[in-house]
Order: C-alpha cells, then structure tokens, then sequence
C-alpha cells in the first residue's frame, strides 16, 4: 500500500498492451510484392509470393506504409526466404527475414533499424546442398541502444547463424558496444562507429569475443567479435542494467492545450511516441491496485541470454527474494567531471583540509591469525602491541608495524620473514574471574601488498578507479598513534583532555575530540580533521547514576518496576569496577539486574546447603553494612554463572561511549556543546592539528608520511540568488534573496489555497486567553498573503482535557454534523512545548484515520502577540497543505533553466531515514518525492515505504507483483509518482534528474546498480522504449568539510553569523581528482558553523555542465522565506520520511528484538518479525494514508 503525498495521479490495473502476431507472407506460385501496411494496423500487409518453380524463387517481402502503419510484417516462407521490411526509428520492434526451404544455401537478409536491428535470416536443414545457410546482417537505429547488455549500439551477428553473420553497426552519440560475431568463423561483430570520442565504448567485453557456441551438444566456435577502438574501453559501463531502446520522445497534446499552454511541443507523426502518449492516458484514466493477497516481490537485473532467435527485449524475471544480486558492481563507471565552474563572483574559502605528501615506501601487508581466537579489536591491539614490544628488535627487524585490529597489519618494507609463528603471553585481569596468564601464538604470513604507484597515478586523473587498499593502509597509519591516546569511536577520537566535559543529564556527559580521515583530491591526498563531540557515561559510583538516571534521592520510595526496566536499560553492557577491595579494581560487565532486593538474595556457602546472604557476607568479609538493601544487585558475568554485586560497591569504569538513544534535553545540551562559531571551530581544529604533532607521530615517520599544519586555501565562487516571483496583485511582485533570506512583506502568494472550514484544539493549559486572538492574527496573515481564508471556525475553539484522540474525534465529528456534507479543510494544534509523543499521535491520526491536514503550534509561540515573519511562515506551510503555492521561479516561468525548461522534466528527491541507536527492531523508513508542475517546479508528490532495519537501498523503486489473473502486475513508487506528473502537466517526462540523498562513497556503486536500473525499469513498464535520460546525484550532509571565510573580518565576504555566503560553490582542490562532484553552500548560518552539502554525480545522461548542474542544485528553493541546507527535493523527501516515522506502530519502538532486513512492506501486508524468526519475513505495514491528504504536501 502506498502512502501517496501530494498525487495528481492515478494508478491503472492494466498491463502493457500486447502487440499482434506478425503476419507470414502468404504462399503463392506467383512471385508478387507484399502489400501495403494498413491505417494503424499494427504490422504491415501480408507479404505476397511463396515456394517459387525449384524453390529457387524469392518469397514476398511485407512492406511498411510509410505514414500509417507500424512495420512489423515478416517476409514470406519457404523458398528463398522473404526479406523482412523495416522498421520505424520509434519503438518498435524489427521484423525478422524469411525461413528458406529445403535446397537453397542462402537465408534472407534480417530486416528492420530499431532496437540493435532485426534478427537475420535462418538456416536451412541442409537437405540437399553440402554448407549450412549463410545468415543475414541485423541493422541498428544509430540513435538508439539495444535492449540487452550483449547488444548495446549494434545488432547482434550471432542472429545471423552460420558463416557471415555480422553484428548491426551503431553510433557515437549513443553506441556503447558493436554486435558480437556469428556463430561459425566467419561471423564478425559491427564496424567502427564513426566519430566515437573518448572514453566511450567501440568494441564488446572480451568476453564477447571468440565465444564458443554450443549447439546440440557440439561446441562451435564462435566469431572474432570487435576490438576496442582508441581511447575506449573495452567493456560497456553498465552490462547487468537493465538497457531499454532510447528514443528522442515527442510531446504529444491536445490542440486545447497547446493553445492554453506554451510549453507542450507540437503533434508529432512517430506512432512510437503516440504509443507512449496512449499509454500514459491508458493509465491516467484506469485504477492500479496491488493484489491483496499478493507480496511485493523484487526484480532481478536481466541477463544476456546466448540462445539464438530470442526476443529484442527479455522478460522482466519476478522473484520472490528480498533484493536483487548484481552480478558486479565495479563495471559501472562513474562520469568524470564535465569541467569546472566559471559562473559566479570569485573569491577565496579555506578548508579543513591539510596536504598530505605520499610516501615513497614499499608497503608490505600480512595476514594475522591470533590462536585461540579472540573477538575483541581492544584485546587483539594489547596482544599486538605485546607483540611489537618483545620482538620489535629481533623477529621484526626494527620495523614498527601498523595494525588494523583485526586480520591485517602493514610495514614499510619487508620483515625478514615469509610467514612466522610468535608467542605472546597477556596477563588477564579485567573479566572479573581469578587473575591468570593467557598464551596466544600470532601467524603473521605476508600477502599481496597496497600499490602506491596507482595511488599516484589515480591522484594525477590518468586512472579513474582509486586503490582502496593503498589508501586503507595510510589511514590505518595514522589512526595508530591517536588510538594508543585517545577512545576511538569510528574515525574519531575522544578524550577529557581534547576539551571541557559538560553535563547531559541523567548521568552522561560529552567528551570533546576530533574526526580524522585521510582523502584522495584534486590537489593529491588530503587529512580532513573537524571537532566533534558524543556522549559517555560519567564515571560516578552506580548509586549516584542511579540517582541521576531516576531524577531522584537514593532515599526516596522503593523502585517500581518501571524504574526497574529504565535502570536495567541504562546500564545493561556497561562496565564497571568494584571498590570493595581497596587497591584491586576488578573489572565486570553488567548482564542485568536481580529480580529480587539485595537483602532477599541468597548463596550457597559448603555443600551441605548452608546458605548466606548477600548482607550478611558484605558485613562479615568486608565490614560494609550496605545501605540500599531494598534496591536489586547487579548481575555480572555469564547467565550460567551468575554473580551478584550490589549498586553501592560498584562504579562505572571512565571513557564508556554511551551508545542507546539520548532523549530531548540531552540532545539539546549536546547540540549547544557542538555549536561553535566558524572563527572559533577553525582555532580549535588549527590546535588539534597542532597539539597531534603528526610530525613527531613515530608511525608516520616510518611509513614516510608528511602532513601540513595549514588549512587550505581554495578558490570558490558565490552564485547570484535566483529571482522569486510572487502575485500581480502584491505591492512587491519579485525578490532577491539576501543572504539566504527573505520575508513575504508586501508579497502576495502565487496561487493561495483555500481554508473555508476549520477549528482549533489547545492541547496546553497556559493559553486558554489568547486562543481566540492568536487564531485571529494567523487568519488575518493568511489572507494578507494571498489565501482565502474564513476568519470564523467551525466551531468555537475548545481546550482539550480528555484523552487527546477522543477530543479530536469528537469535536470532528460535531463539526462535520454542522456543515452538513462539507468538508473540513485545516484542523489547528496548540501544543504544549514539551509534547512528548503528542506531535507524532496527532499527525499520525489525522492523516491516516480522519482524512485532514492540520497545523501544529507550540504553546510559546500562541501565549502571546507573535512577530508578522512567524505568522507569514505559518501561512506559507498552511497555503501548501492546501494545495496552494507560494512562490516560483522567475526562470522556471520564463522558460530559462538549462536542462530543464526545454524539455518536460521530472525532479525527483529520495531518504531513507533509520531508527536512532537503541532501537533494534524499527524499520527503515524511504521516501520519495518528485515535482508535479513543470517548468515551475513547486510543487512535489511523494511516496513512503517501510523497509528493512537500517537498510539504505530503496527497494521499492520498482516492484512487480505476480497476480494469478493479470499476470505481473508492475508498480513501485518511481512508476506512480511519473503517472501523477502526466496527470497534473499532461506532458510526458523527457528527463528524469533524481538527488538522493544519505549515501556513504562505500555504498556509491551499490546504490547506483539498484536505483538506477529499477528507474529504468519502472519507465520501461510503462511503455516498450520509453527511457528518458537520468541524471543520478548523491546529496551528503553528514561528511567533515567545513569552510571557512578567508578573512572572517571582511563583511562582505561573511554572512551575519560569520559563515560563508550562500550560495558558495567549491569544485577544485579538495573535490574529487576526476568525478563530476563540488560542494555548495545554499543556506545562511543561523548559530554554529555551515556545514555545505557534498554533491556526486553517480550518473549524468543528461550531459549536464557543471555551471548548469550547480545553479540548477543551488536554485530550487524550499517550503519557507530561508534557503535550506540542502536540495529541496531530498529536503522534502527526508521530511516525509521523518513524517512517516510517525506511522510506525508503538510495538516496534522497543529496544528488544530485531527487524529481518527482507521483503519490504509499503502500506500494506506483511509481518514484523524479531531476531531469532526467519530472515526475510516482510516488515510490518505503515497505515495508509487518506486519500485527501495524499494531493498535498502535508509534510511540510
């Protein structure tokens, strides 16, 4: 079930419609011409003639009508085979050439220009003549790619069957690959296209070439194929995606519209691009549903397929698995960088960034094995570090190794040995058992080593894929000296010493320290250092926790059972040291809390079963009489042996990283601990370069590695704002944005919404005096803005006392026994400033159960008279709720961005959001959102999925479910939100641009492979070729630049808050060395440092320029009077996801238990499961939303 935002759309129940059997040209004794092909007939005329005197006659050839019919006719039978017609340049699929009968040695020639070019004439049974036929030659559209990855550009020769079956030519615009051979020897794959440039593909994948063919058990030996040809390589870039016929697509209105609307193209005479029009309104005017008792069932990339005669296109495979397997992931290749930006004003940034000279040293890597086997990353560093101490000097060879913690360990330079076996003894004291020594032998057996050669010539652009591994082996370096020092926790470091504790609340504090990581650029290897800060758990006695956990004294009431859980919470896996035992500070970790009180707990003493208490044997061994008997013990050690340890003789070890869920207040305190002014952040990370010293770090004099103490400077440019367009009717009907900001005085909105009917609930006691007039002031600001907006509610506004649901229904439903069949338009919250879960419940009802899009208020801001910018703020996501818009871009109107404004384009957004730490068993949320007005581009529908636990590939970009009667049913939310874009313009998309965002550079390949194939596969759904052009972009914000004004004393260089201007762009020197990517700063900073968003090309068939690309990301705008961090359309699509979180039953919000990362649920059907039930059980369902509020953008 979809949870469908802002759709003009519709869904239809239909499949694609079937084409008609092509006809055979009839038998005859004459030797007669096909006819012609009929008005809209979808083949051509049945061609004439047949078996001719000797069988040595020519068969009828079918023919195309030129300017009705399709093409689709087959050439006659039997006899010399009939030569099949061609095809049209749009869409459809090319005949195939005539059978021949018995006797003759030749086969037709293979028809038809379309989609990698027709199938080539058959062979003969080789009943009286002593070869085998010769097969025909496939022709290809030069504009257009086959549909399989064995086929791209060309046709396939290995349809031509025995000696001479040769591949169909393609382009260089478009070609990727030639056809491959025939069968036999002679059979060779497509010629050159002409004018291919660089980096482009002429020839097929060596395996292409000179592959044998099997044929009734008998290998044949393939064709010699093609060569790569200069400055190619010799694989296509994407061979397990899905490769649909790409067309230039016409658009196809009305003559109505065209004259209403001047932005449609004129009619078109291509029955390829009418198809396409016909099944955008087929699905526009029909309902699509998803069978209920069906599950939603992934795809599995197609496959080239080596079976000779198989159809152009391969059936889409159905499978039932929880996601599709590529088949490699490392064959897509990511654009380069199409240039670099020139528009904009100039001036000077620097970054957190410091130059790295990259040693000149041979970097050795060995295999450790540690037997008995330890799981610990801290245990296995002692007994490494054990180990270079002991035989540094000796086995070693004076060489100081650099260790990963796990499996590997780096030198510079080779030990004196091939593979050694070293004996290490640790002396254990910290598992709270008796204090013994533990034998360890370490097999150290040298592998392949990192190549810093490539490295070097990946920094310098002349190899596109960059070493991991060298780089793996350099961070691993210079992480070794920090992590002898300081906590590590991923690529940062904390400790006291890096910066004042604070206090969170309820027993944490955060510890300041820094991110570190080593970076390939533009200007050779980068070390990106940034300040950071995260919680620990203070180092306080239990009790004293406790205390502070439960916000109370240790002398208060007894402990409830919810105190109980909340302590048991807290401090499960937590270690901690007793102080019982003067100077023997054993170390234990928590494994929970004992049922009963401490004073009720009881042990065996001899065998006999004398018992002792816990009180008792404290007062008797130790002369402690506990105080807190009434409070549980904590339990220790393993399930098997459990020992009991009470609260008071217990304290929390320091330097624990506390990693479960923080709550508001400490969230709060941790966020005024992180925010420093950029003036501020810059000193503190100059220090920390500093106060490292990695010019004395030993392990990086070793491996030879030099860093600089300088920040970096870089050239940058600050794009112009774009110009906003309001209403005629406002006394001010355009704005510039400055510095990131802008108000809606004397503006009007573009199309104001309408709000006839509503009422307001107070949900706070502080306001109950000011309700009336507050709900005044915003109906007063509506209307000024633009809307129509009734100042007098439904009903009279009422303070809510009952249970917040009951109250609302309630009072919806007196309202609408009022309007007597009206609807109600808007319901106000005011809400308590600490609401707790009310928010979510309140959305989650309303726009699942009760159909109404509401606007929250919090109580602070309703108690009293409120500035006319929050008012016309309120408005401004009131008016879009409704289904109207605020403002548009004056380019978009007058038909002026590039790549956008010429042809119909769709602008899609995507997240996938994941549950906080702490929460197991919570789905992963995904939306996605896309534009639904073009060329304004405001206006955005989305869709929301549940997904496996923290899983970041969207699986339901594309679904097929198999239903017992209509067969494979296609849907997916890419599929939905093109059909609702046609609805609402009724122009078909001609360009798909798509940000997503929250992708880490490890998942760029893996991401790219999944979405960009089940993008394609969803517009192929809805008709045979029809493909636009995608550009993929990966949108980051949670990376580690910072920019930093040159000068932070020159004002025009800054904003008010000290950052960099908006509108900022940065795209050398410490962007990638070769990929399409720059960072951009499009909002103004309000407290703390800008963070700019890390924008990557993953794929770019729309050729975009970098200028272009750049002022396109930085000109969209958002839903307020202030530019957002980040690209609208991922803006959006993280706040429906966010939105969406709230639809997540209550059950699943606990910290037990685990979700299956499997089949996903969207809306409807599936389970949820926990960790110990079958992997691929479906996640549990959101609850649908209403179908009025899916028209709008009620997220915002």
């Amino acid at each position: 079930m979809y949870l469908f935002f802002l759709t003009f759309g519709f869904t239809d129940n239909k499949m694609p419609r079937k084409r008609k059997t092509p006809v055979v040209g009839a038998e005859s004794s004459q030797h007669e011409e096909g006819s012609f092909g009929g008005p809209h007939e979808d083949i051509g005329g049945p061609g004439g003639g047949g078996q001719g005197v000797g069988g040595f006659s020519g068969g009828g050839r079918g023919e195309v009508n030129p300017q009705e019919g399709v093409g689709r006719s087959y050439g006659g039978s039997r006899g010399r085979g009939g030569r099949g017609s061609q095809g049209t340049d749009e869409f459809q699929e090319a005949s195939a050439g005539g059978d021949f009968g018995p006797g003759y040695v030749s086969g037709s020639r293979g028809g038809g220009r379309t989609r990698g070019g027709g199938r080539g004439g058959g062979h003969g049974p080789q009943q009286g003549v002593a070869v085998g036929s010769y097969g025909g030659r496939g022709y290809a559209n030069p504009m257009e790619r086959g549909p399989r990855p064995s086929q791209q550009g060309g046709g396939d020769g290995r349809e031509g069957g025995y000696y001479g079956g040769r591949g169909g030519s393609g382009s260089a615009s478009y070609s990727q690959q030639g056809g491959r051979g025939g069968l036999n020897t002679q059979g060779r794959g497509a010629p050159q296209p002409r004018g291919l440039t660089a980096l482009q593909y002429g020839g097929p994948q060596s395996e292409y070439q000179d592959r044998a063919i099997q044929q009734h058990g008998v290998s044949e030996t393939a064709g010699p194929g093609v060569s790569s040809y200069p400055g190619g390589s010799p694989g296509p870039p994407i061979p397990e995606l899905y490769q649909a016929t790409i067309s230039p697509l016409q658009q196809v209105v009305t003559q109505a519209e065209s004259s209403s609307r001047g932005d449609s193209l004129p009619h078109s005479s291509h029955s390829g691009a009418l198809a396409v029009v016909e099944q955008f309104e087929h699905l526009s005017v029909s309902t699509f549903e998803t069978p209920a008792s069906s599950s939603v069932s992934s795809v599995k990339p197609t496959q080239p397929s080596d079976s000779v005669g198989t159809q152009q296109q391969q059936e889409i495979l159905v499978s039932t698995e929880s996601s599709m397997v590529p088949v490699s992931s490392k064959s897509v290749k990511i654009p380069g960088r199409p240039g670099l930006g020139q528009i904009g004003k100039k001036c000077l940034v620097k970054a957190n960034h410091f130059s790295v000279e990259l040693p000149d040293k041979e970097l050795c890597h060995y295999d450790i094995v540690i037997t008995p086997e330890v799981s610990s990353r801290a245990v296995n560093r002692i007994i490494m570090k054990q180990l270079v101490t002991v035989y540094r000097k000796t086995e070693l060879g004076n060489r100081l190794p650099a260790y990963d913690g796990r499996k590997s360990l780096y030198t510079a330079g080779p030990l004196p040995f091939q593979k050694k076996d070293l004996s290490v003894t640790l002396v254990d004291e910290d598992d709270g058992g008796p204090r013994r020594e533990r034998q360890f032998i370490v097999t150290m057996n040298r592998v392949q080593g990192a190549d810093l050669h490539s490295l070097g010539l990946f920094l310098q652009g002349k190899i596109q894929e960059a070493p991991q591994d060298a780089l793996q082996v350099l961070d691993i370096v210079l992480r070794e000296f920090p992590t002898s020092r300081y906590v590590p926790v991923g690529r940062s470091f904390y400790h006291p010493t890096l910066g004042d504790r604070a206090t969170l609340g309820e027993g944490l504090e955060s510890w300041r320290g820094f991110y570190q990581s080593i970076r390939p650029t533009q200007m050779g290897l980068s070390l990106n250092i940034d300040m950071s800060s995260t919680a620990f758990i203070e180092p306080h006695p239990v009790i004293e926790f406790v205390c502070h956990l439960l916000n109370r004294d240790a002398k208060q009431r007894p402990l409830t059972d919810l105190d109980r859980a909340k302590i048991k919470k807290a401090l499960r896996g937590v270690k901690v040291e007793v102080t019982h035992r003067g100077n023997m500070r054993r170390k234990y970790r928590i494994s929970g809390l004992t049922t009963q009180s401490t004073r009720e707990l009881t042990f065996p003493v001899d065998e006999h079963g004398a018992v002792k208490s816990v009180v008792e044997y404290f007062r008797d061994t130790y002369h402690i009489d506990l105080e807190h008997t009434t409070w549980p013990c904590l339990q220790v050690g393993s399930q098997n042996r459990a020992n009991y340890l009470p609260m008071e003789v217990c304290k929390i070890v320091e330097g624990q990283r506390y990693t479960k869920r923080l709550n508001e207040k400490q969230i709060t305190n941790l966020l005024k601990v992180t925010c420093q002014r950029p003036k501020a952040r810059e000193i503190d990370i100059c220090n920390t370069v500093k106060q490292n010293a990695y010019d004395k770090d030993e392990y990086a004099k070793e491996f030879g590695i030099k860093i600089s103490n300088k920040l970096t400077t870089v050239e940058a440019r600050v794009l112009n704002p774009p110009l906003l367009k309001y209403h005629a009717s406002g006394i001010t009907t355009d704005c510039y944005p400055v510095e990131g900001q802008w108000n809606m005085q004397q503006k009007r909105m573009v199309n104001g919404g309408t709000v006839k009917n509503w009422i307001c609930i107070n949900y706070s006691r502080l306001v109950e005096h000011r309700m009336h007039g507050f709900c005044a002031e915003l109906a007063e600001m509506c209307n000024t803005c633009g809307m129509n907006y009734n100042p007098e509610p439904v009903l009279p506004s009422i303070c809510c006392r009952e249970p917040f649901d009951k109250c609302l229904k309630k009072r919806v439903l007196d309202a609408k026994a009022k309007l007597k069949g009206e609807e109600i338009d808007l319901l106000i919250f005011i809400l308590p400033d600490n609401n707790g879960s009310l928010y979510g419940d309140l959305k989650r009802l309303c726009e699942t159960n009760l159909g109404i899009v509401s606007q929250c208020c919090l109580q602070k801001h309703a108690v009293k008279s409120q500035s006319r910018q929050y008012l016309a703020n309120v408005a401004l996501k009131i008016n879009v709720k409704v289904g109207g818009r605020n403002t548009v871009l004056a380019d978009a109107l007058y038909k002026r961005i590039p790549l956008v404004s010429d042809k119909a384009t769709i602008i899609f957004g995507a997240d996938v959001t994941h549950p906080p730490p702490g929460e197991d068993s919570s789905p992963s949320i995904a939306a996605v959102v896309a534009s639904q007005d073009w060329p304004e581009v405001t206006k955005y529908a989305g869709l929301v999925s549940a997904q496996g636990h923290r899983k970041e590939i969207i699986d339901d970009l594309y679904t097929e479910v198999q239903d017992a009667v209509r067969g494979k049913v296609p849907g997916g939310m890419v599929r939905e939100l093109l059909k609702s874009f046609y609805q609402a313009t009724r122009v078909i998309p001609q360009r798909i641009i798509f940000y997503r965002d929250g992708v880490s550079e490890g998942q760029f390949y893996q991401v790219l492979l999944y979405e960009l194939d089940a993008i394609r596969r969803a517009c192929a759904s809805i008709q045979e070729g029809y493909m636009p052009p995608v550009t993929f972009i990966v949108v980051q914000k949670r990376h580690h630049t910072r920019l930093f004004a040159n000068n932070h004393n020159d004002r025009s260089s800054t904003d008010r808050s000290g950052n960099i201007l908006p509108g900022t762009v940065v795209d050398t020197k410490i962007c990638h060395p070769t990929e399409f990517d720059f960072y951009l700063c499009s909002h103004a900073g309000i407290q703390g440092t800008s963070r700019p968003a890390h924008y990557h090309v993953l794929w770019d068939e729309n050729k975009f320029s970098a200028d272009g690309l750049q002022s396109l990301t930085n000109n969209l705008y958002a839903r307020c009077t202030r530019s957002v961090s980040i690209v609208p359309p991922a803006y959006y699509a993280h706040l429906a996801a966010f939105r969406a979180r709230f639809y997540v039953p209550t059950s699943e919000n606990s910290d037990s238990g685990s979700l299956a990362t499997g089949a996903l649920g969207r809306g409807g059907g599936g389970t949820r499961t926990t960790r110990g039930a079958v992997q691929n059980a479906p996640v549990r369902p959101l609850p649908p939303l209403s179908e009025r509020v899916k028209k709008v953008m009620f997220y915002c």
